[in-house]
């Protein structure tokens, strides 16, 4: 008679990522105690009775503690509503960008039409990018563990990683807002800042070595970068993160 094959525990140690079987116990009387890692002999997740500010602070500072207790022991389904405003904010971006390089002397219904369409090329073209990085990342990690004979990634979870952890696009719109002299600079800042957030995130994910983790990041901006040179032989006017985060005269 064949063994019954016991479920995955839907939750994970913040600390040493074993799996746990709940983070808290519920007894009579409104007593909850957080329960603790048979592992490592810490609690599994503190941040459950932590302030929601106090979370977001330690995820700006990209704390594998935090990642862990967003992904996977909470169910944040803002992943597909947080990607879309994020390549908004990019689209924009561009479009400012390459509003501001044109000068058209046409007339303002036909000028408005067509920075109308231009904000929709933008929107494209970010998509396309952003779907090559993921791309890169997945086919470096799927390489990797088919060379090694380990088992395939969950990659449903890791995509959902990876748009969590690339909110901090969301600051785009703030800098091109309040632009001064050093716009530039935090355009580059934020850009490395989600890079080593999404870092974070595939190494947290499958819990794999930082070399690993940085490997398919530099895979993913590869075929990213290899995106938007396509696109400028194209003479395409792109704008992209791989060329939009130069020097310019505000």
């Amino acid at each position: 008679m064949a063994e019954a094959v016991s479920p995955a525990s839907p939750y994970r140690c913040i600390e040493c990522n074993q799996e746990a079987s709940e983070l808290y116990r519920d007894y009579n009387h409104g007593v909850l105690k957080l329960t603790i890692c048979k592992s490592c002999q810490k609690l599994v997740d503190k941040y459950i009775e932590y302030d929601p500010v106090i979370i977001l602070i330690n995820a700006i500072l990209c704390k594998a503690q935090v990642y862990r207790h967003i992904l996977f022991n909470t169910k944040i389904n803002i992943h597909g509503k947080l990607c879309m405003f994020c390549l908004l904010c990019e689209a924009y971006l561009r479009w400012w960008q390459l509003q501001d390089s044109n000068q058209n002397t046409a007339p303002d219904d036909l000028i408005r039409y067509a920075k109308e369409w231009d904000f929709y090329r933008m929107f494209a073209i970010a998509s396309l990018e952003q779907s090559a990085f993921f791309i890169g990342i997945f086919t470096f990690l799927w390489l990797e563990r088919l060379m090694t004979a380990k088992k395939q990634p969950d990659f449903f979870l890791l995509l959902k990683a990876l748009l969590l952890s690339s909110y901090g696009k969301l600051l785009l719109i703030p800098a091109v807002i309040w632009e001064h002299d050093y716009t530039p600079l935090c355009l580059r800042l934020i850009k490395v800042f989600v890079l080593t957030s999404n870092f974070q995130a595939i190494r947290v994910t499958l819990n794999i070595t930082r070399v690993l983790s940085l490997l398919a990041i530099l895979s993913g901006l590869l075929l990213e970068s290899s995106m938007v040179y396509f696109f400028q032989r194209m003479e395409w006017d792109v704008g992209s993160d791989c060329a939009f985060y130069r020097d310019q005269d505000f």
